[in-house]
């Protein structure tokens, strides 16, 4: 987890686990896995993962976010929001890339952000918003269908 003094923020470093409650505001650079109850707002450098049996009450920024449990609060993702079959996410998004699996739940409206090549050769930022029911395609990713 630890390497010479730098976080490694691809491995899951702090762990809420089942049957726990965390009440409060969480800001780290490492990655975080909820499996119990998160009240508070989270603003996470790595990756951030609510498992099945994880409930957040939060707003959430972080690289990227899988959601198999539940999340009542908005999401800001510089990478990918993953809702899988068993994710309900009430509240709005914004990703670069979105990915909702069949069964998923998603009430809130969504903007998609993300990286073109412009004529000149250059990136620049592309943003579409889309209000649930529709869909968005973005860099070959997105729905907000469920």
């Amino acid at each position: 987890m630890f390497k010479k003094g730098r976080v490694d923020v691809g491995e899951t470093d702090t762990l809420i686990g089942e049957g726990s409650v965390f009440e409060g505001n969480i800001k780290s650079q490492a990655s975080l896995r909820i499996e119990g109850r998160m009240i508070g707002d989270i603003e996470c450098g790595g990756d951030v993962t609510i498992g099945e049996n994880g409930k957040a009450q939060s707003n959430i920024a972080a690289r990227n976010v899988v959601v198999a449990g539940v999340v009542q609060g908005d999401i800001t993702t510089r990478g990918t929001l993953t809702l899988t079959a068993t994710g309900r996410l009430y509240g709005n998004l914004s990703a670069h890339s979105l990915v909702i699996a069949e069964g998923a739940v998603f009430q809130g409206a969504s903007k998609m952000e993300g990286k073109t090549a412009a004529a000149d050769g250059k990136a620049t930022d592309k943003a579409q918003d889309v209000q649930p029911g529709g869909y968005a395609q973005n860099g070959g990713v997105g729905s907000t269908a469920v």
